[in-house]
């Protein structure tokens, strides 16, 4: 049956859905659905769909179903797979589907009812051999580690929903902290902070254009980016108004959230193993995921831990990556997979 078999690597993320097909990434899309209210029919996916957030009237609702970094909303998540697989260019040529031979990324808090959702959704596309990895894990593949050798390393992976702990050695985490603060929680410190400090409301994609235009979590930033107008409601007034914002505002704005990222990440090393503790002294940090482009976080680690911080390559990338590479080679990552 090897001719109606094709192989996909899925990175199902809170905020973006990454797809690669044939050694390339084919889809990189928003994780947003829109969604007619009457019909109950998927009217939009990815960026049509995320251009629609928060300018819909009441007969549309836009909605991200992954929450967390897990599956919140099953219809629609299986709906957005569904569409997302159909959209890659090489599959539409076809006049059948294939059945898939699939590796789907989950993250390593993840229960056992999350992970059969996420099977489900996949078997109901046509998966016919799903493959579960581990976040971290791809992370760690993705970044060019070789996770087989007995040697510690340590993976940080801020995703849109989690923030992914690991301690890697033999092919396996040692040590593991998933924490619920990353880029939605970012999101929103800055949604709160525009409210309080400017009293200007402003919507989730603006904030989220802030935090990636200017984002920031130290003040003394050796290349500081512009100033960046911002538009919203005045809350005061009622009329729509601007103000100007600097990366030093964004920086006071997620304090809190970094610090307790910055808390998990020293009670991860807390639990480390001795030997371990050697090896990542002599390694350092890796960080990866969307949260890692936030600017002077491997400075900030940094000084927390006393230990050298890394940023991935192409840290947005660097999970479907290691998926990709881990689909490759099914038989030599066969044992950290999960059937």
């Amino acid at each position: 049956m090897g001719i109606f078999t094709e192989e996909i690597a899925i990175d199902l993320g809170t905020a973006n859905t990454l797809i690669i097909h044939n050694d390339k990434v084919v889809v990189d899309s928003p994780s947003i659905v829109a969604i007619d209210r009457l019909s109950n029919k998927v009217i939009a996916i990815g960026n049509e769909a995320s251009m629609m957030q928060g300018k819909t009237h009441e007969n549309i609702k836009t909605i991200r179903p992954l929450k967390d970094g897990v599956i919140a909303d099953f219809n629609a998540s299986e709906q957005m797979i569904n569409m997302l697989i159909k959209s890659i260019p090489s599959l539409k040529k076809k006049f059948f589907t294939p059945s898939l031979r699939m590796v789907i990324c989950i993250p390593s808090g993840i229960t056992e009812v999350e992970m059969r959702a996420v099977r489900e959704s996949a078997e109901r596309v046509n998966g016919k051999e799903v493959y579960l990895i581990h976040e971290p894990m791809a992370a760690a593949i993705g970044i060019g580690l070789d996770i087989m050798q007995p040697k510690g390393n340590m993976i940080v992976d801020i995703g849109g929903g989690t923030t992914e702990i690991a301690i890697i050695a033999l092919s396996g985490i040692v040590c593991d902290k998933s924490v619920k603060i990353a880029g939605d929680v970012f999101t929103n410190d800055i949604i709160n902070y525009m409210r309080s400090k400017h009293n200007l409301f402003v919507g989730e994609r603006t904030a989220e254009k802030i935090k990636i235009t200017i984002g920031a979590v130290v003040e003394d930033l050796e290349t500081p980016p512009d100033e960046m107008s911002v538009q919203g409601r005045d809350l005061l007034s009622g009329k729509p108004k601007q103000a100007m914002i600097s990366h030093s505002e964004i920086a006071k704005a997620l304090d809190k959230s970094i610090i307790r990222i910055e808390e998990a990440i020293m009670e991860a090393l807390a639990q480390t193993p001795p030997e371990l503790a050697a090896d990542i002294y002599n390694t350092g940090i890796y960080l990866a995921g969307g949260g890692a482009l936030l600017r002077g976080l491997d400075r900030r680690i940094s000084r927390k831990t006393d230990l050298p911080v890394y940023i991935a390559e192409d840290p947005l990338q660097a999970v479907v990556r290691g998926t990709g590479i881990t689909l490759k080679n099914l038989e030599r990552y066969k044992p950290i997979l999960i059937k």
